[in-house]
């Protein structure tokens, strides 16, 4: 099958397609094309959801603490009880 409208251009008109439609390199000829098919081929979403949801679930339990904090009422110059704040108390 002749594709004409592909295949045969009027004297001249080559040139001036090659100008408008240049080059497109491929994953092929271009390493960074390369790389980038490969991380968008390797890339696992639910790997990058998890990460998300425990990053989320630490900020909530640390907005729970801070909360929980700011109603307690503390006497600051116990060491006792600012040891416990910190997490340090003897058990």
């Amino acid at each position: 099958i002749s594709l004409p409208f592909v295949t045969d251009f009027p004297s001249g008109c080559s040139s001036s397609i090659s100008l408008h439609f240049s080059f497109i390199p491929t994953a092929s000829t271009n390493p960074k094309a390369a790389l980038k098919s490969k991380i968008v081929a390797e890339f696992r979403p639910q790997s990058l959801i998890d990460e998300l949801l425990l990053y989320k679930r630490s900020e909530d339990q640390i907005e729970l603490k801070e909360k929980q904090l700011s109603t307690m009422r503390v006497d600051v110059c116990s060491t006792e009880t600012l040891k416990c704040l910190k997490g340090k108390a003897p058990r």
